[in-house]
């Protein structure tokens, strides 16, 4: 499918503003608007963290498997503890929760985060946080630009299934059986609606 080319800018420059502040060693505005004290996390590892397909890596030697997560930023609070921070682009007039079906992803991939970064060995905290800028569409114009109204949403999280659900996946992927398919996979319903079709 098409890459979100939209979604892929705004976490660009965001990454580049709070780059400036993580500079300086200071808040970003924005965290110090929502009470948050810390600051953005400086490593020599950061930028490789945050690349698509490398991210930070952990084999699970239980299972040989490795696994990855690219994140955005890190924040870093006076207790030396680092806070996972994903950032989130949309365009709606409805009031942005973490409510909802396919929110509950955003909140396992920041789990997921938490768990490789407690595995490389750093002090994580289970509060995380996400970035949510949300374009507006209540502009008299483009005139070339678009207008965001950006929030911090805290999410408290709990690593503590990713474990079971790795060996659960390697043991699915050693199979000699398929597993069940869920009504709720469009692939499956791709699938089984194409065969539907062929008969």
């Amino acid at each position: 499918m098409p890459g979100f080319t939209l979604n892929i800018a705004v976490d660009h420059l965001l990454k580049k503003e709070f780059d400036i502040h993580r500079a300086n060693k200071e808040a970003h505005p924005l965290m110090k608007q929502y009470g948050i004290k810390a600051v953005p996390f400086e490593h020599v590892d950061l930028n490789k963290w945050r690349e698509n397909f490398v991210g930070m890596q952990i084999l699970h030697k239980p299972t040989n498997l490795l696994v990855t997560g690219a994140i955005d930023d890190i924040w870093i609070n006076d207790k030396n503890e680092l806070h996972i921070v994903d950032y989130k682009a949309t365009s709606t007039k409805e009031i942005i929760t973490l409510e909802g079906e396919y929110k509950e992803g955003y909140k396992r991939q920041m789990e997921i985060y938490e768990w490789l970064f407690r595995r490389a060995g750093f002090i994580v905290a289970n509060l995380g946080y996400f970035v949510y800028v949300n374009g507006r569409k209540d502009e008299r114009a483009f005139d070339g630009k678009l207008e965001f109204d950006v929030q911090i949403i805290s999410y408290n999280g709990n690593d503590s299934w990713v474990e079971q659900i790795i060996v659960d996946i390697k043991k699915c992927l050693d199979s000699l059986e398929i597993p069940v398919a869920s009504e709720k996979c469009k692939y499956c319903s791709y699938v089984f609606t194409r065969l539907e079709v062929e008969e």
